[in-house]
């Protein structure tokens, strides 16, 4: 009896390690799966401050960034109002000195000396002078007379590439050339147009660019001024070449008609 027993003992230690067969009718337990012996979560909780701290930070960043788009979209509309109200007078057409005022109408100028001093006010009071430019600007003052403002105003925009800088360079020429022309000393007078002359040579030196032909035909009318026709003609039928039919073509017939050419 005592080896019938010892015999069922390694048979019932071989059951034991079998693995328990699992009920089908029973349904299956998840199990939570951890990471490192840790879930997403427990790794996450110790930083949580952190992440909060940086959510606010980005929400600050925004918000701040909206903020300023903003304040930079009302900018705009306010220097565009300013502008539009400034063009409004500067771009007015004369009307008759001797015509009674329009009712119906925004009052209208006589002069081009008349709308550039109400634009320039209009300027002055809408404090627009950085919205309008110095070229419109230094334009508006040679208009109005005031020759050294004006020439002031233009060199700050002499320099400029484009045709902001051609134009420029064009008000400044004609600028220098209205003073030089006003001076009773013939030396100074000389030296003036001398420097509209730099100042023409200057504002175009590409032949594709913008205004060159007007940059010729202005170099020549000084060259004509200061006696030197045969300069002024060639400048002349140059421009006249480059230009085309356009007004440009107009003037410059005029001109080469004082010159006694056909």
């Amino acid at each position: 009896m005592a080896d019938k027993k010892d015999e069922s003992k390694p048979a019932e230690a071989a059951k034991a390690k079998e693995p328990a067969k699992k009920d089908p009718s029973k349904p299956l337990e998840p199990k939570v799966q951890h990471i490192g012996g840790e879930s997403i979560v427990d790794r996450l909780l110790p930083h949580m401050k952190k992440i909060i701290i940086a959510i606010i930070g980005v929400a600050v960043v925004l918000s701040a960034y909206y903020g300023w788009r903003s304040w930079r979209e009302h900018q705009q509309e306010e220097q565009t109002d300013k502008l539009a109200s400034v063009l409004d007078i500067g771009t007015r057409p004369l009307q008759a000195p001797n015509l009674p005022p329009d009712p119906n109408r925004p009052p209208g100028y006589t002069s081009e000396k008349e709308r550039a001093t109400a634009a320039l006010a209009e300027i002055a009071k809408q404090d627009a002078a950085g919205a309008i430019g110095h070229v419109y600007r230094g334009g508006l003052l040679l208009d109005a007379g005031k020759l050294d403002e004006a020439i002031a105003e233009l060199r700050q925009a002499e320099t400029a590439d484009g045709i902001n800088g051609a134009l420029a360079r064009e008000s400044l020429g004609i600028a220098l050339e209205t003073k030089a022309t006003g001076e009773k000393d013939p030396a100074a007078r000389q030296k003036g147009l001398e420097g509209a002359l730099q100042t023409f040579v200057a504002m175009q030196r590409d032949p594709l660019g913008p205004r060159y032909a007007y940059a010729l035909y202005h170099q020549g009318r000084i060259q004509q001024t200061l006696g030197k026709k045969a300069e002024a003609k060639a400048l002349y039928e140059k421009a006249k070449e480059i230009g085309g039919a356009t007004e440009l073509a107009g003037l410059i017939e005029q001109r080469l008609a004082t010159l006694g050419a056909s």
